[in-house]
């Protein structure tokens, strides 16, 4: 295999095991969303767009390369993609299970809240 199969190939085989590092099932969403929300992640992101492009062209470059010295394609992938849009939904999942425990919360104070006016609605009651 070439270098710059080479390339790609650890460039793919990382992204595959991202993705499948971002499935583990032990790790929780709200683990995740922490991890995402930490310093070193930010900084990634702030300059992960214009990294991703140059790898892009990068990769493009090496296809064009090597279908031109072998005489077709090479690996397929479009893990790229894929991995931002596991981090968006294991994000929205964590902000959905915060929101969900929230909700839980102001319906058991509501439900307490009713309890307590039927109990000083039935005490009122015997007053009279």
């Amino acid at each position: 295999m070439s270098l710059q199969w080479t390339a790609v190939a650890t460039f793919l085989y990382a992204e595959v095991f991202l993705v499948l590092l971002l499935c583990v099932p032990f790790v929780s969403p709200a683990r995740w969303q922490k991890i995402f929300r930490s310093r070193l992640v930010g900084l990634a992101v702030a300059y992960g767009n214009t990294f991703f492009i140059v790898l892009i062209v990068i990769l493009v470059l090496l296809l064009l390369g090597g279908s031109r010295g072998v005489g077709g394609g090479g690996p397929r992938g479009g893990f790229g993609g894929l991995l931002r849009r596991l981090v968006t939904l294991i994000s929205a999942q964590a902000a959905l299970g915060a929101s969900s425990q929230a909700f839980r919360k102001q319906a058991e104070g509501a439900s307490q809240a009713a309890r307590q006016y039927l109990e000083d609605n039935d005490a009122l009651r015997k007053v009279k």
